[in-house]
Formats: C-alpha cells, structure tokens, sequence
C-alpha cells in the first residue's frame, strides 16, 4: 500500500463504490470515517492488544470502579485508549457480524467509543446489514494496513483530512458548517503563524492551539502541521470545541489518529457553554457561522454581559442578537494569554515554554457585518474600539467571493495579537485579495473560486513585509461573459484586477459623533377647523372616530351637559362591523373604548374648553410662540380653565405648526451666551411693543425633525474641544448659523462632549473610481435596440 496520502484516501474512499446504490451520496463520509478510525485503532492497538485483554480480565474479578480500571488497562495499552476485546476486524465472522461489530466497538475506552456513539454509527451498521453489505465493508478495511509502520501519525492525519474533505464536498449542502476550504485554512494559519516563525524552531517549544468552532478540525490539523514543518520536535496541543455532534466525533477522530488528547476537544455551544472556560491559548483559529442569531442563548450572554463585565467574556459590548460573530471573536479575545513589558523583554533572550506567558495570536473569519454595523455607541461599535484602542488588531484581509461552500459573499480574515512587533503598534494594516483567485473547474455548492499557492504567498508576503503596496494589476484571466443574447457594439471595459495593501493609525477608524440641534420654530392659531378637529382623539382614534361619527352621530348635540353625546349603544352592532372592515389594525380592548361614550364626552369637553379660549385669544395667527404662551396662559387665568397635561398636549398639537419663518421657541434664560452649544444673544423681531425690548441670552427648544449628526474624525493631538469646536465652525456653522452642539450628548467611556464610534469601511479605501461609458456610446446601443424592435415588430405586422 502507498504511503502517498491522497493515495491511500482514495484507495480507503473506494468503499463508496460497495454504497452507490444503498446509500446517499452525502451518506458515504459517516460509514467511510467512523470505519476508517476503527481500523486505525485496531491497527495501533494491535502491538499491546494481548497484554490489554489479559489485564482486563485480570482486573475484571477484582471490582473496581470503572475509573480505576481504565488507569490499569492504559497502562497495560502505553496509549491513552484500548480496547479489551479479544476480536478484531478479521474475525467477525459473516453471521452475526451485526452484533460482533456493536460489541467490539462498545469495548473501546470510554473517549474512543463516544466517538463512535456521536457518529451513530450502530445505526449505520443497522442500515449496512440491511443493505448485506456489512460483511463487505468490514473485510475491505480488515484487508486495508493502517499500521503505524506503514502509515505514520503525520500521515494517517494527512489521509484523515482528505477522506474529510471528499465527504464534505460530498455533501455540499452542508459542507460549510463544518469545514472550510483547504485554500482558506491554509492562508490563515500562515497569517496567524508566520510572525513567529523563529520563536517556534528554538529547542523544548510547548504551544497550544485553539478553536472554538472546531468543525471537523482543519484548523487545529493546519496548525499542527505548520508548526511541525518549522519544527518536527514542538509539541502542539489542540483544544477545540463543536456544537454539531457528527462534526464533533470527526474532530475528535482525527485529533486521536494524531495522538492529541482527545479530552481536549469539547462538545456544546461555545457562547452559552464555555467548556473550557479557565484555559488561555497561545494561537487560536476560527471560521464562525456567519450571520447566525444568538436569540436562543440571549439569557446567559446577557447575563454574562451584564453581571461579569470585563471579568467576563464580552464586557466590551454586545452586537445585535441577529449576527453573533462578534461574540466569538471577544471570546476568543478573552483566552488570550496575558503579556507585560518585562515578559516582552524576556522573549528576546528566553526560549519560550508553554510557562513563560508570551501572549497570543489570533485569526477568525469574518463577513462584512463586522466591520461597519452599528453607529456610534452601538454593542458593535464598542467591540471594534476595545479593539483598536486596545492595539490588538494587526490585520484585514479582504478575501475573493465565492470561496465557501454555503455563502457567497464577501468575507475577511482578521489578525489580532496582545504581543504586536514594534513597527505595529498603533497601526493596522488592510489587504486587499479580493481578487487573487482562479476560477474552479466544477463548483462545490457555493465554492466557485479557488487560491493558489502564490495567491496565498502574495498576500503572506505583504503581510510579512508590512508594507504599503499601491494597486498593483494583477495577472490573471479575464472572466468569461455570457455571450446569450445581444451584445453592446460598445460594452463597458471591466477593471482590471489589482492587489493592494494600506496601513492606517489605529485611530483613523475613530471618530466622535456630534448631536447638532436647531431651534423648534411654530406658529399658533385658534381656529375653527383646528378646534373641531379635537372632537376626536389622537392615534390610535384619530381615523376611525372621524368614520363613525360622519355615519352615525352627525346629530349629537355639542353641550357639555347632554348625555346623548357618544351613545352608540344602539348601533353597537353596525359601529363594530364597520370598525373590523375598514380598521382592521384596532385591537379589541381600543374598539371597546372607541364604542365607549366616556371618550367621545372627554373629547368633546376638550373642543368645548378650545372654543373658549378662542373667544379669549381670537383667531389671528401667532408666528412668535413664545409671545403666544403668555397670551395663551392669561387667557387660561381669565377663563379660569383648567387644563391637565394631555389636554394641553392634544391641544398645542392641534393649533401649532412648525414654521421655518416663525420665531425660534425659547427653553430658558441662561447667563452666559455660548452660541457653540446653544446660549445665544437673541432679541425677537421688531413687532409693534417688541421693538425696543433688549436682548436676552437664551437656550431654544430643540427641533427633533431637524436634529442631525456629524462625524469628526479623531485626532489625537487635539483636545476633544479644540477638536469638535473646529470641526463645528468649519463644516456646520457657516451653513446653519441658528444650529448648536448638544453638549449633552457624552462618551460613557471618557465623559467628553460626542460619542466615540469606530468603523473600518474596507472598500471605500480601496475603492477605485470608474468613469462610465460615454453618453454616444449609450445613445448608440439605444439605436441599434430601438432599430431591432422596430425590425421584429415589421415582422409580426406583416
């Protein structure tokens, strides 16, 4: 047998030529991998297998806990699983093979067996002997040499991966929640490892390496296999957790077959159930799901939010419940080792152990969501400025679409570190890759695009480098058209495709979000149209009861003291049946209280108050508010009217409307005029007695329709004033002289006037202008259809 991996996975994966037929195709990876663990089990078990069931039959009389006879059996086996069954795949015999395979595989310890339950694999054995193909299936893997002699550790993990890979591709449908393209998982790990390349190749190195959304462990499997390049003799020890038990029991496997310790691996949801909540990781890996919700584990990440803060795992913010990707990545944050300036000077003439707390790396992927969603102040926001406040941001990769098996869109791997090189700090480079792909010759579900090795080079090497590259065209293929239907004589020129890479200050991604108010501006009037329009009530009344007072209560008399007003008692019946018609949107509680004569009487004692006050005030229309309410208020006192707060409510909203032209509303007298945040010198216009009033220093009723926001980008080496008071005379004040900053509007963070948010909007610093086409080439395609239309419309007619 070959020691050539792919080889030998094709020859192992040459059994789904026995299950075409019986089983789906999407089926052929949970019969093929469970079967090809149990072989390389037996396999490995095989030297010790004599002495594993003499001792367990020796400790078997001796009635101990199953704890303490796992300790003997382990020693007896020298690996850290057995299995005391005396069978082994050759033996099975054909008749009752069914029950020989169950026992046999029921015999392994209890970490290797728990394996097999998560695969379901008796199930599957159930569904082989149905099919009478069982007796196959085991004699093809009986015959196949899985030995340590013939096939190492290294390359039975090689074999593993691959027959891995041909089922998730098999699959296609599902294949993306639990691995990720080879080309993927490569250029990250060379990301995340590449920085600490010589620190990996000193003598006694002892590193861990994480994922939190393990899959089928590509990730963990990537890393190994990277560092053992740079260094056959480190030691890699791979922890991971998996929400899906069948890719579980995978990761599980192939961890095994590599000699990892498998307890390491862990199954539930990462978010709501850290199962390895005290560990910290040097190297951490992870392809979350993207745009997944989080609503059903909301209570416990709330409550970890909330009660923990930053002695917990997501104290920096919460994103929205509709995408969690976030989440995973502050956890991942949150198992970073610690590092301090003294340790940072160690590093330098220390070799570095597991024991000396050296920091970590950090690679996730990413879809475009996490980059910009959320304004100022929002979870999301908070989350990118713990980041780069933090410095732990070292780089964006911008990859290709198309590159995963269950999603299109645009995705970006991101590189974070609490141990930055020095020409880093402070900085954060943004790569974009978007275009070094090669097209697939046959799809994998949503998988059109593949990276070669000098595409992933590329990009490792500017990263490498940590260098500035300018748009670079690229040499690739241009993408071929559809040539169905017709052509443009003059079709548009594609752009060509480049590569490029920038470096910003970590600040630049920052910037503080200014409330920019105007003054509230009314006019008043009595009129009669306004005071008969408080007949009705507000929303949710302000339609219906206009509808059944034209159709049922035109004749109502108007008094206060009639009791006749709103009794629609006796057309109760029609009321509803019109009201479930035409207002369908009431809810049965609003119906009861619009059919209620208790409501109409309110409304109308209102309208009857309204009427009074107009005798008082008149009806002329009043452009200066704040003149208004001292007539309004000595028209209340002389009519000894009383109004509550929601009378009064309904009726300033019936007889005001905001008017550009009006005077400005004033909140309140102030000493200190400071036009910048709204303590203006104001004088009113010069109307009869007004005209020679003085003027008064005064805050204005803010209008909310015209409220607005500003942008300033941070600047460090201003002062948070200087800053946005420049920013303010500069772009607001010349173009709306009335506006001012609410100063009320703080940070939670640094308490400064505006609030900090933080976006890192990829494509705009990567966007490339392209003019269009040119109006006489547009007009000439024009023609040209208008002339074919014209020519296929002469045939019909004709």
């Amino acid at each position: 047998m070959t020691k050539n991996f792919s080889q030998t996975a094709a020859f192992i994966w040459s059994v789904a030529d026995l299950l075409r037929g019986d089983f789906k195709q999407s089926q052929y990876g949970r019969i093929i991998l469970p079967f090809t663990l149990l072989r390389r089990l037996e396999c490995v078990l095989e030297e010790t297998k004599a002495n594993v069931v003499a001792e367990s039959q020796r400790i078997a009389e001796m009635g101990l806990p199953e704890e303490a006879q796992e300790k003997f059996i382990i020693r007896a086996s020298k690996r850290p699983f057995y299995n005391i069954s005396p069978m082994d795949l050759s033996k099975m015999g054909q008749s009752d093979i069914k029950d020989n395979l169950n026992t046999y595989v029921q015999s392994f310890s209890k970490d290797a067996r728990e394996i097999f339950e998560h695969f379901k694999f008796e199930e599957f054995v159930g569904q082989l002997a149905d099919a009478n193909l069982l007796y196959k299936v085991v004699q093809k893997f009986a015959n196949t040499d899985l030995s340590p002699d013939a096939i190492s550790n290294h390359e039975m993990g090689f074999v593993f991966e691959e027959l891995i890979r041909r089922f998730a591709e098999s699959s296609n449908e599902t294949a993306g929640e639990h691995f990720t393209p080879r080309d993927i998982v490569r250029l990250t790990t060379s990301l995340v490892f590449m920085e600490d390349d010589d620190a990996l190749t000193k003598d006694g190195i002892i590193r861990t390496i994480y994922d939190p959304t393990a899959g089928t462990g590509g990730f963990l499997s990537s890393g190994m296999e990277y560092v053992l390049e740079l260094n056959p003799d480190a030691v890699m020890r791979t922890y991971g957790q998996e929400l899906n038990p069948e890719s579980y029991a995978i990761c599980k496997a192939d961890m095994l077959i590599k000699g990892q310790e498998v307890n390491n691996i862990k199954l539930g949801n990462t978010l709501s159930s850290d199962q390895l909540v005290a560990e910290k990781f040097d190297y951490m890996l992870s392809n979350p799901p993207f745009g997944v919700d989080w609503k059903k584990i909301s209570g416990e990440i709330n409550d970890e939010h909330t009660q923990k803060g930053f002695d917990g795992r997501f104290g920096a913010g919460l994103p929205r419940v509709s995408d969690g990707s976030l989440l995973f990545l502050m956890h991942l944050l949150s198992k970073m080792r610690p590092i301090t300036a003294s340790e940072q000077e160690a590093s330098n003439t220390q070799n570095n152990t597991q024991n000396s707390n050296q920091g970590s790396r950090i690679g996730i992927i990413l879809n475009g969501s996490p980059l910009f969603t959320g304004g100022a102040g929002s979870g999301e926001s908070e989350i990118r400025r713990y980041i780069l406040e933090a410095d732990l941001l070292e780089a964006i990769i911008a990859l290709p679409n198309d590159m995963f098996y269950n999603t299109g869109i645009a995705t970006y791997i991101w590189i974070l570190s609490n141990k930055k090189a020095e020409e880093r700090r402070g900085q954060v480079q943004l790569i974009d890759g978007s275009n070094l792909y090669s097209k697939m010759r046959k799809s994998l579900g949503s998988k059109r695009n593949e990276m070669s090795e000098d595409d992933i080079k590329t990009i490792t090497r500017s990263f490498g480098h940590f260098e500035v590259v300018d748009a670079r065209v690229l040499d690739k293929p241009e993408e071929v058209k559809s040539n169905r239907g017709r052509q443009s004589s003059n079709p548009k020129s594609e752009p060509a495709k480049t590569f490029a890479s920038k470096i910003f200050e970590t600040h630049e991604f920052g910037y503080r979000r200014l409330t920019i108010e105007r003054p509230l501006r009314l006019s008043a009037q009595l009129t009669d149209s306004t005071i008969d329009s408080l007949r009705y009530a507000p929303k949710p009344f302000d339609m219906v009861m206009p509808a059944l007072y034209e159709k049922f209560a035109s004749d109502w008399a108007t008094d206060n003291n009639s009791d006749s007003y709103g009794d629609l008692s006796t057309v109760t019946v029609d009321a509803r049946a019109m009201i479930k018609a035409d207002f369908s949107e009431l809810k049965e509680s609003q119906i009861k209280d619009v059919l209620d004569a208790k409501i109409w009487q309110t409304q109308l004692k209102l309208m009857n108050k309204a009427k009074a006050l107009q005798s008082a005030i008149g009806d002329s229309q009043f452009d200066d508010f704040n003149e208004f309410d001292k007539v309004f208020k000595q028209a209340l006192k002389e009519t000894e009217i009383n109004l509550d707060a929601k009378e009064k409510k309904q009726l300033l909203d019936a007889i005001t409307w905001k008017n550009p032209e009006a005077e400005p509303v004033i909140k309140k007298m102030v000493k200190v005029a400071n036009p910048l945040y709204g303590a203006f010198s104001y004088k009113p216009a010069p109307i009869h007695q007004q005209a020679d009033k003085p003027a008064k220093i005064v805050e204005f009723q803010p209008d909310g329709d015209l409220r607005d926001y500003e942008n300033v980008p941070l600047d460090p080496s201003m002062t948070t004033t200087a800053l946005i008071e420049a920013y303010f005379a500069r772009e607001v004040q010349p173009h709306v002289p009335d506006a001012w900053i609410n100063a009320e509007k703080v940070d939670a963070i640094d308490a400064e006037i505006g609030v900090v948010g933080y976006e890192i909007p990829f494509n705009r610093h990567f966007y490339v202008y392209e003019p269009p086409r040119a109006l006489a080439d547009i007009d000439a395609d024009l023609d040209a259809v208008s002339t074919e239309i014209m020519q296929l419309l002469g045939e019909v007619h004709s």
